[in-house]
């Protein structure tokens, strides 16, 4: 399952660096060739979303499925670091789910802001133009 993790990774830092590069003041001739290339890959990255649920389905089933500990000797020490590890990469794994959700929400829209400021930008060129 850890490709899984990789993959998701690759994919909040691809959507982590398109939209640093959106926003960085100062880079408009690359701001206009990013925004085709944000708006292109915007598509095929929604199956980001369905990709977390199904990882985010995965984490709750180990949860479920895991072995419990009632009694005090129950459990050896090795069992319980062994759970205790697998708790603490069900939660670095949540926030990773967590992260590339948001990033990427937040990439569609900072990308569709951006599209409407420069609609609006060149209105109001035109406009000066019309009335010069």
């Amino acid at each position: 399952m850890a490709l899984e993790w990789v993959v998701l990774g690759y994919a909040a830092g691809a959507e982590a660096i398109m939209l640093l590069l959106l926003t960085l003041p100062g880079l408009d001739a690359l701001r206009r060739g990013m925004i085709s290339v944000v708006r292109s890959a915007l598509k095929p990255m929604m199956s980001v979303v369905p990709f977390c649920l199904f990882l985010l389905m995965d984490i709750y089933w180990k949860y479920e499925m895991r072995p419990t500990c009632d009694d005090e000797h129950a459990c050896t020490p090795s069992e319980h670091l062994r759970h205790q590890k697998s708790i603490m990469k069900s939660q670095r794994n949540g926030l990773l789910i967590v992260a590339a959700l948001l990033l990427y929400w937040i990439l569609f829209s900072v990308t569709s802001l951006v599209v409407k400021l420069d609609s609006l930008q060149q209105r109001v060129d035109k406009l000066k133009k019309r009335d010069d």
